[in-house]
């Protein structure tokens, strides 16, 4: 017996101690019981002094079994004594993997270094959060736990598919041992880098895009240019076929004309003075003319044949004297009831194409007779042309055929043809607005494909995003598109079999709804205020001891809790093998040369 209960708190008790403390090895964070007759209740020590401890409840013990959380209290009349080892695996789990449905953590800190395992199921088939500052071990982390998933016992995971996001290129290294366990098992690596690819060159099909991906991928803001990507989407397909072989194509002829001659008549009547209307069916047809309907074309009349080009004449009064001459040779070309039909995405198509298809749309929208629309429209058109001359137009030159299905597919095979368990995107090598959209493009393609699967959550995957306050944010999806992806994957994700895992030092900046939905929690040391304000608020069972403690963690170091573990636990996490390259610059070997 340790002393007896001299207050009862909300949910912890403060203890008169009937022990020598300073004959004792530190308690801190030890648990205790309070044994009342068969009642067992389990309290963890918090703070200590020379003759008082306050002692924090954590559960309770019936028969066999530990039951977390707080919904009896101990009596005055209770014992309390330190538990025991036998206890302590009923809180902690058994030091030894038994099955495949356990994988190693780390070590207690507290218990000389007692192995904490976790079930397979009760972290991995819930969304997860890794938080710490910059050089606390979060690469180390990441990569032992994963580390850990092939090694842990004698079962290979041979179905796992885990992406990772890897914001610095620091994991490219970390999981090249795993087909040294097993031939069965691979990691695969596709990096940004295109001047110096130290991988498989990232590329995607540009035809498996849909208007949400090119919205994000062009950086729209508003829901109008929403309109004007879905016709270019439709167009592109279309227009596609109209190569110099194939310019006979009759309903891709009639479209073209119709699309154009729309766009001369809305500016013809747009009620603008003659030079005007002039300039700008001149700057249209030089743009955008077709084999019928350009500047050359032939306007036949009785006794005369003039081009479409000497009909725009303006005379000495300021007046288009064949102004109806010409609204009726464009009217020509008008096609009632034409419709375009809806992509079906089985034509491959370029960023030229789609450049191509997104200003027919543009003009068809009314680009150059309204302002307006200018305004909103015309910056989709620039961005895609800088996107065309950027060296990231390069990720989606694609060369073959493939639906999204084998794409994804193809994403998994090394190219020995094996199963990949791991694939490490590398988005080191852009900026963070590619980097954005390449994350969110890739996820949101995954959780389309697992929640149009007909055996809905039977191919699990995994996305770990590192450094994931700068792409899972509260940004303007919502208000663009009427969801964010990351916010859907952590709502609708676990029952697709579709699970997040976010890496950052700023949780603060993060999605609130996607932290919220996070399950298991390892935090690393952290010290920004604001940041453990908001661990505080938005993490389970998060006490104000707690929070005190993440501020003097050792660099490896972690509190971890969550449905995967009865009650918040203090672990040191193994150096990983090989590590992640995320060692600091050494300055001084560097400033004074080789010692």
């Amino acid at each position: 017996m340790i002393g007896n209960i001299i207050d009862i708190l909300e949910n912890s008790v403060i203890v008169k101690l009937t022990i020598d403390i300073t004959t004792q090895a530190n308690l801190v964070n030890i648990h205790v019981v309070f044994e009342d007759g068969e009642k067992k209740i389990v309290g963890e020590i918090m703070n200590i002094g020379i003759d008082t401890a306050k002692i924090s409840i954590v559960g309770e013990i019936i028969g066999n079994r530990f039951l977390p959380g707080v919904t009896k209290k101990p009596s005055f009349k209770s014992t309390i004594r330190i538990i025991t080892m036998d206890e302590l695996a009923l809180i902690l789990g058994d030091q030894q993997i038994k099955n495949n449905d356990q994988i190693y953590l780390g070590k207690s800190t507290v218990y000389n270094n007692y192995r904490i395992n976790i079930g397979v199921n009760s972290f991995f088939s819930n969304h997860f959060a890794i938080l710490g500052n910059t050089g606390s071990g979060k690469s180390f982390t990441v990569s032992r736990l994963l580390q850990n998933i092939f090694t842990s016992n004698s079962y290979l995971p041979v179905n796992a598919n885990i992406f990772i996001f890897d914001a610095y290129g620091e994991y490219t290294n970390a999981f090249s041992k795993i087909s040294e366990i097993s031939p069965a098992l691979n990691y695969k690596v596709y990096t940004t880098n295109v001047l110096n690819p130290d991988g498989e060159l990232f590329k995607i099909p540009l035809w498996l895009l849909g208007i949400d991906d090119i919205a994000l991928l062009l950086e729209a803001s508003d829901p109008a240019q929403l309109s004007i990507i879905e016709k270019g989407l439709k167009l592109v397909p279309i227009l596609k076929n109209s190569t110099s072989e194939n310019d006979d194509n009759a309903e891709v002829t009639k479209l073209r004309n119709d699309i154009v001659a729309r766009a001369l008549l809305d500016i013809l009547r747009s009620g603008k003075d003659s030079s005007k209307l002039r300039d700008q069916i001149i700057a249209i047809l030089t743009t955008y003319q077709t084999k019928e309907l350009n500047l050359e074309s032939k306007i036949v009349q009785p006794g005369y044949v003039r081009t479409l080009r000497q009909c725009l004449y303006i005379d000495k009064s300021g007046k288009m004297q064949e102004m109806e001459l010409v609204v009726d040779f464009i009217s020509s070309f008008i096609v009632e009831g034409l419709e375009i039909p809806e992509p079906k995405g089985n034509i491959p198509y370029t960023l030229k194409d789609l450049e191509l298809a997104l200003d027919f749309a543009l003009i068809s929208e009314g680009i150059l007779k309204s302002d307006k629309v200018f305004d909103y429209a015309n910056v989709l058109s620039v961005r895609l042309h800088s996107l065309i001359n950027s060296e990231y137009a390069t990720f989606f030159e694609y060369d073959t055929m493939i639906d999204r299905q084998s794409y994804i597919a193809k994403l998994l095979t090394t190219n020995s043809g094996a199963k990949a368990q791991i694939v490490n995107f590398n988005i080191n090598y852009v900026n963070d607005r590619m980097a954005k959209s390449i994350t969110k493009i890739i996820s949101k393609m995954v959780f389309d494909f697992a929640a149009n699967n007909k055996e809905r959550g039977k191919i699990p995957f995994h996305i770990i995003i590192e450094e994931a306050h700068r792409y899972v944010q509260s940004d303007h999806d919502e208000q663009l598109l009427g969801y964010n992806i990351f916010n859907r994957i952590t709502k609708e994700g676990r029952k697709y079999g579709v699970l997040l895992g976010l890496i950052t030092q700023r949780p603060s900046e993060l999605s609130d709804t996607c932290i919220s939905q996070c399950s298991n929690f390892i935090i690393l040391r952290t010290l920004h205020p604001k940041d453990l304000a908001y661990i505080k608020e938005m993490v389970p069972n998060m006490s104000e001891e707690l929070i005190t403690q993440l501020k003097t963690l050792q660099p490896g170091n972690a509190m971890a809790f969550g449905s995967a573990f009865k009650v918040p636990v203090s672990v040191v996490i193994d150096k990983p093998d090989p590590e992640p390259l995320s060692n600091n610059s050494d300055i001084s070997r560097i400033w004074y040369g080789e010692k």
